[in-house]
This record gives C-alpha cells, structure tokens and sequence, in this order.
C-alpha cells in the first residue's frame, strides 16, 4: 500500500476523531476595496469598500480546519463581553461539528484583526486585543472542563497566540493533565520561551520562531536542524515540525529528518496557513498515522490554504483531490523510462504473457489523429510502448523551427494519457534500435504510410509479430496547425 492510499484511509477516518482544542480566539474581519487614487488629504491609498467579511480567527480557525474535515471538537477560549465575542459566539454556533466552551471575562476585550484589502493588495491591518493573563477562576473553569473532556478527546491542541488564555503555568497544567491519559499534544507555539511547551509531543513554529526560541541564526538545512534539536533536548518536547514557507516544512524527531517539499502552487493568502498546519496534524495524528504521514498531510493542507483568501480552511474533499492529483502525476512520470528501464519492465510484462505494442513520433502537438492512433494501437495489445523523437531529432527531421514543445513536456502528455504504459525517448531518426531492444509483438503506425515505409516493420515480422497501419481522422496535423496559426497571426 502507497502512502497515497494509506492518507486516503486516513482521511476517511476523520470523521470518528474527536479533539479538544484550547487556545485564543480572534474575530478575523476582511474588507475588500478598490484602489484607484491617492487621497487629497494625505499621502495614502483611498480604498472604496465593496464587501466585507468575518469570520473565526487564531484558534477559533483551527477549530473550523478541524470541523471541515469531519473531525468533532471540543472548543474551549476565553472572549469578553462584548459585541465581538457576540459576532464569535454566533460562528462558532454554526458550526456544527464544534462543541464551544466560551468563558466571558468582564473588561477583556475580545481579539479583533481586521484587514483592508484593495484588490488583492493587503494594504493594513487593525488589530484590538487585551493580552493580560486570564483571571485565576477563568484558568481553574478552564481545567475543570478539560478534566472532565480529555478522557473523550483524542488529541488536545494548544493553539498560542501570546493573548494572555495560555500562560506558562496553564500550559504545563493543561500539558500534564493530557499527558496522564496518554492524550498527544500539538502546540502551535508563539514567543521565545519554550520551556513553557516542556512535554509537548510536538510543536509546529516557523522558521522566525525556532530561530528565536533557540537563540540561533538559521541559514541553512543543517543549522534548522541543529536549532530543532537543540529546542528538544533543552525543553524536552518530543518533536518538532517546522513551517518553511515556501521551502515547505521539516519534520525533526530523536529517529529522523524529514524535509518536506512546499506544495503550494501559487500564493494568494498565508492568513491561518499555520492552524491548517496544526489542526490537519493532529488530526491525522488522532485517526492513527504516523507523524510522518500526518505531516505530509499537513503540508498538503497548508498549500491548498494559502492559495484561497481570507483565513481559508481545508475540507476533505479537497485532500483527497490533491493527493488523487498527484498520484495522477507520479504516475505520468513513473511511466517515462530510460531504454534500460524500459527493457526490464517489459521483462516483467512478458512474464505476465502481456502482449507489447509499440508506436512513434515526435508527438509534437497532439491532436485528434494522435489520439486515433494511440487509442488503436492500445486496443489491439495489452501495453503499449511509445517511442518519442528527441528534441535533437525532431530537429532533424522537421527543421529548426521544431519542436514546438519541448521532450520532457511532449513526454508527460504522452504518459498522462490511459491508452499509453510507457513512453521512451530516443535521439536517432528512426526508432529502429529501440524495436531492436524491445522486440515488440505488435508495431502500428497510421494508414497514411506504405507497409514498405514503416520503420522496423521487417524485422517485428522476422520474429512472428504483426504490423498494424491504423486507419485514422484525415485532416489533422502538427505542420497544418501550425501554418493554420501563421496564417491567423499574418
């Protein structure tokens, strides 16, 4: 079973997770303008406002990441009694995999970050918060209802965000109570004193974080690590899973180092990309798999988030896709192989008694007759091999001007293709050596050759195999659409 599969299984599982979640709460307000002028009055953009947004914040966006994957959470902050915390109670409520605990403290204000956009500029961000440390009775209600919920929980995550609900002595409390009962604990941590997290089983910063927490410069793989290890042995946190932006993320462990790849394709928002991180984390963590695996999900998650706006959350739905996605693309390369690769992988097709088939061309820009000719070719075997002309030799046979797309991208369409199981390059003109050193049972081409014209077809029927000429869709061309867009340019 591929990790691919086992993530999928994962993710199926959520549902039956349940996690309690502890951590400041914030009020996330977004407005959307339009910028076209400077104002008369001052040197300053002037926005006209076109829409406005709110929604739940710090670890209030932990706790919908967790609840759009399925997962029931137990979702304990503290607000004040204010409209904000009215604007929190009412998102919070519906949602309807969150269980909310919001103590109200009289004279504290609830958290408000609030973002002016003018267009997809960020142009400033206002924020109203009171950081002082929670009230002795806030911090004894607040463990007496983690007390009587961790028994039920499956992970308990600490969201931090440095507004005064997690102090040092909670966190150790609350750290302690969970531990007893065998519960893991993900910390999203903020600040330069680990020594707060001590026991944790693992904590997520960013690469500013842990270069502060350990009072190291941080220039390279090793030093991150050196840094990471250094926060463990001194602080004794179990693991420690590092945010790298668009380097992605490193995973640090007594066994192991892993560096995880970004998977973000393009970067619109990295508001809340860190509780995606941490929720997906313990999540997956809770449902059984590794911390490995759960940071591969993890890193996935975060790229979907920070290609949407706003503090985006991750369902999934979207999870599966992308992994779906990309075992859609491991594929398409796993099927290009060298002429070596390639004969022992038809090695292991012909134990099986499969019957191979081969065609070739420069496969330059596919159209319906490429199509025709592949989909044939394949019905008439059980794997079909395609030889693909190098850049180099296209150039040789079509001219300087070609090839239009270049052999690593020719190739991965050709592999992305159903109809096609392998797909090998060759420099020569011909493909003959590689009929040579494939000896397929059946070699196709289009009906617009002569038999006689076919290379390699004498020798494919000196050994008993058969020649095909594939009837195919006349009027289709790479050289006709090419001159056909000459001709619209001119």
């Amino acid at each position: 079973m591929n990790d691919s599969t086992k993530l999928l299984q994962l993710i199926d599982r959520l549902d039956k997770v349940n996690i309690l979640c502890l951590g400041d709460v914030m009020l996330d307000k977004f407005v959307y303008g339009d910028v076209s002028r400077i104002s008369p009055e001052a040197p300053v953009p002037v926005c006209r406002v076109i829409d406005e947004a709110s929604m739940l914040g710090g670890a209030g966006n932990v706790a919908r990441n967790l609840a759009e994957v399925g997962v029931s959470v137990d979702f304990v902050s503290v607000v004040g009694n204010d409209e904000a915390a009215d604007q929190v109670l009412s998102l919070v409520q519906g949602i309807n995999q969150i269980r909310p605990k919001l103590i109200r403290e009289p004279g504290r204000q609830t958290t408000i970050k609030e973002r002016y956009f003018g267009g997809s500029q960020q142009l400033m961000r206002l924020d109203r918060e009171d950081c002082k440390d929670i009230s002795n009775d806030t911090k004894e209600n607040i463990f007496d209802y983690v007390r009587k919920t961790i028994a039920t929980a499956d992970a308990l995550i600490l969201s931090d965000y440095g507004k005064g609900i997690l102090t040092p002595e909670s966190l150790q409390e609350l750290i302690s109570i969970a531990k007893n009962c065998n519960c893991p604990v993900i910390v999203d941590p903020k600040g330069g004193d680990y020594q707060r997290y001590r026991g944790a089983t693992v904590i997520t910063p960013n690469l500013r974080e842990l270069s502060e927490s350990s009072k190291r410069g941080i220039v390279d793989n090793t030093t991150l690590v050196d840094a990471a290890r250094f926060i463990a042995m001194e602080y004794g946190i179990e693991n420690i899973l590092v945010t790298r932006s668009a380097e992605g993320m490193t995973l640090v462990s007594d066994k192991s180092i892993d560096h995880l790849p970004a998977e973000a394709r393009e970067i619109f928002d990295v508001s809340g990309a860190g509780d995606t991180v941490v929720a997906i984390l313990a999540a997956v963590l809770a449902a059984g798999g590794g911390l490995l695996m759960a940071s591969r999900l993890s890193n996935i998650a975060a790229g979907i988030a920070v290609g949407k706006t706003g503090t985006a959350v991750v369902s999934a739905t979207e999870l599966v896709e992308s992994l779906q996605s990309q075992d859609s693309l491991h594929l398409s390369n796993s099927k290009i192989l060298s002429l070596e690769d390639a004969k022992k992988k038809v090695e292991i097709w012909r134990s099986q008694s499969d019957k191979i088939g081969f065609t070739n061309g420069c496969f330059d820009l596919i159209h319906p007759g490429h199509l025709a000719l592949l989909a044939e070719s394949r019905f008439i075997c059980d794997r079909l091999i395609v030889g693909l002309n190098s850049d180099s030799s296209v150039k040789q046979i079509k001219g300087e001007s070609r090839p239009i797309q270049n052999e690593e991208s020719r190739a991965s369409v050709l592999a992305s293709l159903a109809c096609v199981d392998m797909v090998v390059v060759f420099s020569e003109e011909t493909p003959i050596e590689l009929i040579k050193a494939l000896r397929p049972d059946f070699l196709s081409k289009g009906a617009d050759y002569l038999l006689e014209n076919v290379v390699g077809a004498d020798l494919v029927q000196s050994y008993g195999g058969q020649v095909f000429l594939v009837d195919i869709e006349e009027g289709h061309s790479t050289t006709g659409t090419i001159e056909r867009l000459e001709r619209k340019k001119n």
